[in-house]
């Protein structure tokens, strides 16, 4: 059995992987979707104040808590900044990182830096009444439809999860300056369809910071494809339990 720890991205909430979640547990593995701070069951807890760190510091309790080793530790989004600072506080604990359509950031690196489109987010929403909240990317017309899903039931089935993301969360650092960290083998799995204009993609590295050479894996969908990929996306997390 493997521990699979899903951790999802901006706007979303733990929700979102409602229907990879059965198909990994069927398989006899052991899966956590959390909401982090401020959203799904957590949404009263969003303000000003929720940021980066304190979305680490939910993974961190999660895995701590619950006395998790071997985490396959799977961020999609916002959330590669995420699983980087939580590797890089308990390296013992996670097995693998898995960047799903992720943000890939090296240390001190904000959101800003990986993915500099958040930068108008932000001075957007610093014009607006409430300067410290984003609300999600608009839907657009197919293929990019609302973050890569164009299915009418199931647009609208993600409207119900989707909320604003506190500024704070784009702004604070990672943190990767722990040396056992880059020993963590890492897989990057891209959604090569519908991507919006101004979304930039990093290129991955021939070479992984453990010195392997990099795995990567495309899927031919939008960025949310745990909505619109689900079994796709849990056959490639299979091979690597």
């Amino acid at each position: 059995m493997s521990t699979y720890l899903l951790v999802h991205g901006a706007w979303h909430s733990g929700q979102c992987w409602d229907r990879v979640v059965p198909l990994l547990a069927s398989a006899g593995h052991q899966v956590f979707a959390p909401s982090l701070t401020g959203y799904g069951d957590k949404a009263h807890l969003l303000s000003r104040d929720v940021g980066l760190d304190t979305h680490v510091d939910d993974i961190v309790r999660l895995i701590t808590g619950e006395d998790l080793t071997e985490v396959v530790l799977v961020g999609h989004s916002y959330a590669g900044l995420v699983i980087s600072s939580v590797a890089n506080q308990v390296p013992d604990r996670i097995a693998r990182l898995v960047y799903l359509d992720a943000m890939v950031p090296e240390d001190g690196e904000s959101a800003v830096d990986v993915q500099p489109m958040t930068r108008a987010l932000i001075d957007h929403a610093a014009r607006s009444d409430a300067d410290w909240r984003i609300p999600p990317l608009p839907e657009l017309p197919p293929p990019a439809g609302l973050f890569g899903v164009t299915e009418p039931a199931d647009v609208a089935w993600l409207r119900t999860m989707l909320s604003d993301q506190p500024a704070l969360c784009l702004q604070q650092p990672v943190r990767l300056d722990n040396p056992a960290v880059r020993a963590i083998p890492r897989t990057h799995i891209h959604c090569v369809a519908g991507v919006p204009e101004g979304i930039i993609r990093r290129p991955v590295p021939a070479i992984q910071p453990n010195g392997t050479p990099a795995q990567v894996w495309e899927l031919p969908t939008g960025h949310d494809c745990m909505i619109t990929m689900p079994a796709e996306l849990t056959g490639l997390l299979l091979k690597l339990g």
